[in-house]
């Protein structure tokens, strides 16, 4: 028989026990220890994302709010209307916006009505975002197959709609 040491077994990959006294016999010994849990975000860490978002939205309209859209040559036209002469549903959502920012609710429905509503959904959507966020908890709108389809439908009828000689009145 060879008296030399006998080769080390490798590693075992993960958490590592605590080295402690030999366990004895019939006794496992203490358990492993683990990284504790991470601490919860900070309100100031959690509320982050939803502020970021509003500082942009907000900048988006002071920008569209100081640089008029209904002077040509600042911002591009919309390609539908261009090369179709039919109106899009976003065909006036700039004239919309600078209307809105400057507290002209009755332009900005003229100009967009559907941009409008999406603005007070947005409103809607981040006031609970940033209460929830406050409170620790994540904002999940699940939003199935058929509402989308719906709002579809919906942008769809505003645009053949405002198209019509009757809804000339939704044109921009």
């Amino acid at each position: 028989m060879d008296a030399s040491p006998s080769p080390a077994a490798p590693p075992v990959p993960g958490p590592q026990p605590v080295s402690g006294p030999p366990p004895t016999h019939g006794h496992p010994g203490p358990p492993p220890v683990f990284r504790p849990a991470p601490v919860p975000a900070s309100r100031l860490r959690r509320i982050a994302t939803p502020a970021a978002v509003l500082a942009v939205v907000v900048g988006a309209f002071a920008y569209v709010g100081t640089v008029d859209p209904n002077e040509p040559g600042h911002y591009p036209v919309c390609p539908l209307l261009r090369f179709t002469g039919i109106y899009c549903p976003g065909c006036g959502g700039l004239r919309s916006a600078h209307a809105f920012a400057h507290g002209d609710i009755a332009a900005a429905l003229g100009s967009n009505a559907a941009a409008v509503i999406g603005y007070a959904a947005f409103a809607v959507l981040w006031v609970l975002w940033m209460v929830r966020a406050a409170a620790g908890r994540p904002l999940r709108i699940d939003l199935k197959p058929v509402h989308w389809w719906g709002i579809g439908a919906v942008l769809l009828i505003f645009s053949v709609v405002r198209n019509l000689p009757f809804g000339s009145a939704l044109a921009p």
